[in-house]
């Protein structure tokens, strides 16, 4: 965390003309953060040594292309990489100490580093076999609603508009998926019911927000308490007794790309997968591109960060920020869609489970940015595939633990590890024209 603060005017000297100085105070969330991550590690390996060593799985049986079993001994592994992590940690401080930032890059070695570590002193002496493949692939899985979702809260935010309903318009869609689906027996009608009850939602947001300023994030919470109590509502009096007509939706296969599916580790990882799965990169590029090379996006961002300025030179703050919901929206539809058409082929009662606001937290992770939040989505999924990815291998790691890491993982985000994360300046600020 930095901040710029202006050197004070000399004594007896004019303060116009002169250039004022700014000095940077860099803060020691970061530093502080990997120093007691590294200590905890260290505490792990000391009272909880393991023998034996850990297996890692770089390619499935069906690859075209086999790379042989990694065996390597654990606790060697582990305590090497808990070296290098306090060699980063070092190095952090001593930047801090010079009042320079700690670069991201450095904190995602640090991570990776800690991953690889931990993996290797939970698989220790398992007969199982760590598969890197099955653990990306899910940890990508787990990862989509996520990613929608935050480019859901990117695009409603830069306008100015808090979009705490992500969780409601995913849920929506995804009851409104598997009906769809079911009725009509195409995933394709599903995803598309999905999409435009995300915008329904989106809509009603918009209504109370946009027109008559009611506050934002209540607005939200009570859309999402709406969508819960309607949908567990239908489930019980309609789906349950229907479900073999009205809960049964079919669902999208995989779609194998040839060539690329056959690179080793990353290509079953990201080509052989669900059609959403691959819209999903289409719909974080787009959003980027348009965000910061279209002519909307400089008028959205401008709407986000000064409405009025935007309204005088001619931008219609409110039609600005009713399309930016109303796509968001169907970003979070998307979202939805993928539980009940890639996921499993019916809907269950909030089966969501929380995902809207974990994918707030990337949002809040990425800083506001298409490409980080999907980068912080893909790491919130990370974390919540840990667990079954460990069980697999007999990990001694208890399994309540194991479903406490997505939400320590958002807290650090939220708390700000990574650095300061500003939103935009008129977030949250009901728009009054003139």
């Amino acid at each position: 965390m930095s901040a710029a603060v202006e050197a004070p005017d000399m004594p007896g000297t004019p303060s116009d003309g002169v250039e004022k100085r700014q000095v940077t105070q860099v803060g020691w969330k970061a530093a502080g953060g990997l120093i007691v991550i590294a200590a905890l590690f260290a505490l792990l390996l000391v009272a909880a040594p393991r023998d034996g060593a850990t297996k890692f799985a770089l390619s499935r049986g069906s690859d075209a292309l086999q790379i042989p079993l990694l065996e390597i001994p654990a606790m060697p592994l582990a305590w090497s990489c808990l070296v290098l992590m306090a060699l980063i940690a070092a190095i952090s401080v001593a930047r801090t100490l010079a009042n320079r930032t700690t670069s991201i890059w450095a904190i995602a070695a640090f991570g990776a580093l800690f991953l690889v570590g931990f993996l290797a002193w939970a698989g220790a002496g398992s007969s199982g076999t760590l598969s890197i493949v099955s653990l990306l692939s899910g940890s990508l899985l787990g990862a989509v609603p996520l990613i929608y979702g935050s480019l859901s809260g990117v695009i409603g935010e830069r306008s100015g508009v808090i979009n705490i309903a992500i969780e409601g318009q995913m849920l929506a869609a995804a009851f409104t998926a598997a009906i769809a689906g079911s009725v009509t027996g195409s995933p394709f009608a599903g995803l598309f019911a999905a999409v435009l009850a995300g915008m329904l939602v989106a809509l009603v947001l918009a209504l109370f927000t946009v027109t008559h300023r009611v506050n934002q994030i209540i607005v939200g919470v009570v859309l999402n308490v709406l969508v819960l109590g309607l949908t567990s509502f239908f489930y019980t009096q309609v789906l349950v007794p229907n479900a073999a007509t009205l809960n049964t939706a079919p669902r999208f296969g995989s779609w194998t790309i040839p060539l690329l599916s056959d690179i080793p580790v990353i290509g079953p990882v990201l080509f052989d997968q669900a059609p959403l799965i691959y819209l999903m990169y289409l719909v974080v590029a787009g959003v980027s591109f348009a965000l910061y090379r279209t002519r909307w996006g400089l008028r959205l961002r401008a709407v986000g960060e000064h409405p009025k300025a935007a309204d005088t030179v001619g931008v219609n703050v409110e039609r600005t920020r009713y399309l930016a919901l109303l796509i968001g929206g169907a970003c979070a539809g998307l979202g939805g869609a993928f539980y009940t058409t890639v996921a499993i082929d019916k809907f269950g009662l909030n089966m969501t489970a929380g995902a809207g606001f974990i994918a707030l937290a990337a949002m809040i992770f990425g800083k506001w940015d298409p490409v980080r939040a999907a980068l912080a989505g893909l790491l919130f999924g990370f974390a919540s595939n840990l667990q079954n990815v460990l069980s697999v291998v007999g990990s001694p790691v208890p399994s309540q633990f194991m479903l406490m890491v997505p939400y320590v993982v958002t807290l650090f985000a939220v708390a700000g590890l990574v650095g300061r994360s500003r939103p935009p300046a008129a977030n949250g600020q009901p728009y009054v024209k003139g």
